[in-house]
């Protein structure tokens, strides 16, 4: 095989597995979506637990314990349905991206051999995870398995 053929059969392949992308997209927005909303889950089963938790183990900044609780749990009792159908999926993947980055700052327990050696290390390896799929939902958009997909095409062919 000649250096344009395997470019050719390289190029081909790659066309291919791009039909791929709508279902890894909900894939990703399947999977951090259930994530946070056990997490809220969580929190709404046990609001004393939770309590105590941001009263003395999270270190939340700016905000008062009780607040940065309850915003924590309807942030993710609710963003999780919208990111999970595909609706405002950039906005609402940013939000959980600046989110997730709070919660592990808030959090030292998830770093116990420090916040830079852990970021390059093995800890918070589920937040990082989380953190990467957010940011391609950012940058990629819902996909076309998604209500903005719906929404695009309802008001595309409406013009």
């Amino acid at each position: 095989m000649n250096a344009t053929a395997a470019i050719d059969h390289y190029a081909r392949l790659g066309a291919q597995l791009s039909a791929l992308t709508p279902l890894i997209l909900l894939l990703f927005r399947l999977f951090v979506a259930l994530a946070f909303w056990r997490a809220g889950v969580v929190k709404w089963d046990d609001p004393s637990g939770t309590a105590y938790l941001f009263n003395n183990e999270y270190q939340v900044p700016l905000l008062a314990p009780a607040l940065a609780a309850t915003l924590a749990t309807w942030t993710e009792l609710l963003l999780p349905w919208f990111l999970a159908l595909g609706l405002g999926t950039r906005l609402v993947a940013a939000v959980l991206f600046v989110y997730n980055i709070v919660a592990v700052v808030s959090y030292p327990a998830l770093w116990p051999n420090g916040f830079w050696t852990g970021l390059i290390g093995g800890d918070f390896n589920d937040h990082k995870a989380w953190g990467l799929m957010l940011l391609a939902l950012v940058t990629l958009g819902a996909g076309r398995v998604s209500v903005d997909a719906l929404l695009r095409h309802r008001f595309a062919s409406a013009r």
